[in-house]
């Protein structure tokens, strides 16, 4: 016996799916903020349909946009989708393009025609959001992409061998992101196909997906100079912000020890002038900050791909020749002040003590800005991230350098 269905009850299950579908295809034209602004007031089932047929990634970053409750009704509905994803990500390393790609979709072959390739689209567009057709072998190698403007204006009967565009542009998907972003900075396509060794077609990175990532990583950066972690924001529990920051606090401690150890050697001098003691945070200071001027230079061409091996001693030779000018032309102002300081103070050695603050501010800059260009430079020689903590590092050069530049030139020349 057949079952009677409800003329009417059909009607409204195709016109539901009909919204789901215009929702989805709307929610894949945005970034995942404005696409979480367009879901929250929708029916919390409607949401779900959206969300399974969006990328899992995608969907993930989408439900950051919602509030607690509405994540926590949402999460156990796509969990299997979710759990896929992490799977996939797990053949690559973390920070590669494998770990940010999709499953390739608008595949064909090179022997179809623009009318069977035009009836395939139909159907899975109705599953995908496809902005290329790629055409592929028997053994999934990526020929040639075809455009949508170019299936529209071919003949039906047309072969897609001849309209697509061969030995296209591709990724790897072992291929760091930071490199990613150096090989597609001039190209602003929407999305990249992504191929393994062989030439084989494995996933497609969409283009926001990728430069989204780099402006993450480029946003953490300062916070990473300072031992603040990437995965760190306003919103993270005070335990996990304790657990990341403390340890780097410990260890800027133990550096502040080595200028403090400074200070402690030359005390007979500092006694004897006090003056000096004043300008040792002038002379911290300013070299501190020539330093993190350095650094900042360096970590953005290292960011950017700019600072290839070969620039490194033109960087350092820069770097230490603005030291010099800098540090000189502050030099002259500060050691000024310290001979009028002296000079009103009584002090017969203050012209000596206005050369020693003139020379000692010179030298601190020159090794603060080459200090600056070193150290992340170092740190990425040796298999680490550049950015992490090298603020502090940079800083106690440049305190240990300064002030011991400092009390020992007015040892020598003034005691």
């Amino acid at each position: 016996m057949t079952e009677f269905v409800d003329p009417q009850s059909k009607t409204k299950e195709v016109q539901e799916a009909d919204y789901v579908a215009d929702l989805w295809s709307e929610v894949e034209r945005r970034a995942p903020p404005d696409a979480a602004i367009l879901l929250r007031n929708e029916d919390t089932q409607v949401v779900i349909q959206v969300l399974k047929k969006v990328r899992p990634r995608f969907a993930l970053k989408i439900l950051q946009g919602f509030s607690k409750e509405l994540r926590m009704r949402i999460l156990p509905e796509l969990s299997q989708a979710l759990t896929s994803q992490l799977s996939r990500d797990s053949q690559y390393k973390p920070g590669t393009i494998g770990r940010f790609m999709e499953p390739p979709v608008g595949l064909f072959k090179p022997d179809m025609s623009v009318q069977q390739a035009v009836e395939q689209l139909r159907e899975e567009m109705k599953t995908s959001f496809i902005t290329y057709g790629y055409v592929v072998d028997g053994e999934n190698k990526l020929l040639g992409v075809v455009a949508m403007r170019e299936l529209l204006l071919a003949f039906p009967n047309q072969r897609l061998d001849e309209l697509m565009i061969e030995n296209p542009f591709s990724l790897t998907p072992n291929l760091p992101k930071e490199e990613a972003v150096q090989k597609v900075l001039y190209r602003h396509y929407p999305i990249y196909p992504v191929c393994d060794d062989e030439g084989r077609l494995v996933g497609l990175l969409r283009g926001f997906t990728l430069f989204e990532e780099q402006i993450e990583v480029m946003a953490a950066q300062p916070g990473k100079m300072v031992g603040v972690q990437e995965e760190e924001v306003f919103s993270s529990p005070w335990q996990l912000s304790l657990r990341n920051r403390h340890p780097w606090l410990q260890i800027n401690l133990l550096t502040a020890f080595l200028a403090a150890m400074v200070v402690g050697y030359f005390e007979d001098t500092i006694d004897k002038i006090v003056a000096l003691a004043i300008f040792l945070p002038v002379l911290s200071g300013q070299s501190g900050n020539t330093g993190c001027q350095s650094l900042a230079i360096a970590l953005r061409g290292i960011t950017l791909g700019e600072l290839k091996p070969k620039h490194t001693p033109a960087l350092i030779t820069k770097e230490a020749w603005l030291g010099l000018l800098n540090g000189f032309t502050i030099g002259a102002v500060a050691g000024l002040a310290m001979y009028l300081v002296t000079a009103w103070q009584g002090n017969s050695s203050a012209f000596e003590l206005g050369v020693v603050v003139f020379l000692a501010m010179g030298a601190s800059c020159i090794i603060s800005g080459v200090s600056g260009a070193v150290v992340p430079l170092g740190l990425k020689k040796l298999g680490a991230d550049p950015a992490t903590a090298s603020s502090i590092i940079v800083t106690t050069a440049t305190d240990v350098v300064s002030i011991f530049f400092l009390l020992g030139l007015a040892t020598v020349f003034v005691l």
